[in-house]
């Protein structure tokens, strides 16, 4: 049985940012081993102008990756060729009255953030993968499990065997788990009154719609339409032009008049949060330890923060990779624990407290909306978690 020194099974995003990672941390990248699909890369970016407004990009998932997000993506050669800047993001709530302006001038950062598609990103860390020695299994996701000190990983036609396995796929977690009773709609709309690096986060009374600047133009942004299952998929079937009238009477007028272009896609929402250190020599990491609610756009950041965390605990033991390693993943869980957790709390009850109906904490939202916008050190507090997370 081939062995190795890490195992990681899941090619996504995360998955792939750790490979890369690694890669530069060991004298032996052929010694991790990268399991997943699709990792032949492909010739180019596909973000690419919405020519004439009719056409949108096949694939609907746009990424909101925060400052520190694209910084370390970028020092690794990842980040895609189009992306789209986000400066400032205007939070409000539908039918009452405050709101909160975040800027990156606030922060002393260039900018808050910017979005990309998703099939780009990914398209660009298979590419980096590609020169990298890492070894790549294009084969099944395996369900990695610790046997006799050794971690496995058993695939369609073989068996792998190394030290350390990291989880990086897409199934849940086992642990706290949430059904929000929520799905999330994601479209693609031309803006005859497009604002350049404006991010918007809207709270309705079914769920959060955010609307982020897309890619592909400067005219389009990206939206996340949360709201009950039987909306979102009324939602999804309408003919475009009560699609438009839809989100407009929703989203309102500050971006002029919204047409949508496109598909449109539907995926449920809920919490899944579990533990970081599986087995002894197995850990998760991304959406293999948590499931966020996609509100303030956490999901990914968290989990590349997880990687770079569990890149940097690594190091020194890549260097000698005949010792033990369960200490070294012990403590990792532990560095990950706090910030893992206040992230998915803030991310579970913003989504929840602004749909309870109840008239006075919805009046509540609205003057603590205010309340961060007139108190900047408040306002600071959260967008620097938003930013880079809980820092120890």
């Amino acid at each position: 049985m081939p062995s190795f020194d890490i195992l990681i099974s899941g090619a996504g995003p995360a998955g792939s940012t750790l490979a890369l990672m690694l890669a530069r941390r060991t004298r032996q990248p052929g010694r991790i081993a990268l399991i997943g699909r699709g990792l032949t890369p492909s010739a180019s970016d596909t973000a690419s102008s919405l020519a004439d407004g009719r056409t949108a990009l096949p694939d609907p998932r746009a990424l909101a990756l925060n400052h520190g997000s694209r910084s370390l993506l970028e020092s690794l050669g990842a980040w895609p060729s189009h992306s789209a800047d986000i400066h400032t993001v205007h939070v409000s709530q539908d039918r009452h009255p405050g709101r909160c302006l975040i800027d990156d001038g606030d922060l002393g950062v260039p900018r808050l953030g910017s979005v990309v598609a998703y099939p780009d990103l990914l398209a660009c860390l298979h590419r980096r993968l590609a020169d990298s020695g890492i070894t790549l299994v294009d084969d099944h996701v395996a369900q990695l499990q610790q046997e006799a000190g050794q971690v496995c990983a058993r695939l369609s036609s073989r068996t792998l065997q190394g030290q350390i396995g990291i989880q990086s796929d897409g199934h849940p977690p086992r642990g706290l788990s949430r059904t929000y009773h929520q799905h999330a709609l994601l479209a693609t709309v031309l803006a005859t009154q497009s604002r350049a690096g404006w991010a918007y986060e809207r709270f309705t009374a079914g769920g959060p719609l955010a609307l982020l600047p897309h890619p592909a133009d400067t005219r389009a942004y990206s939206v996340v339409w949360c709201c009950t299952p039987g909306q979102a998929q009324e939602l999804r079937a309408l003919p475009g032009p009560a699609f438009d009238a839809a989100l407009q009477a929703r989203f309102g007028e500050r971006l002029g008049r919204l047409g949508s272009v496109g598909e449109r896609a539907v995926f449920p929402l809920a919490l899944h949060v579990g533990t970081a250190l599986l087995q002894p020599r197995v850990v998760a990491i991304g959406n293999a330890a948590q499931t966020l609610h996609p509100v303030a756009g956490q999901g990914l950041n968290l989990g590349l923060r997880d990687v770079a965390q569990l890149a940097q605990t690594l190091s020194p033991w890549l260097a000698g990779p005949d010792d033990d390693p369960r200490p070294v993943l012990q403590a990792y869980a532990q560095l990950r624990r706090p910030d893992r957790w206040l992230t998915a709390a803030i991310t579970d009850t913003l989504p929840r407290v602004f749909t309870t109906g109840n008239s006075v904490l919805n009046h509540a939202c609205g003057l603590a909306l205010t309340g961060l916008d007139l108190i900047a050190p408040a306002r600071h507090l959260l967008a620097r978690h938003l930013l880079q997370g809980l820092r120890r």
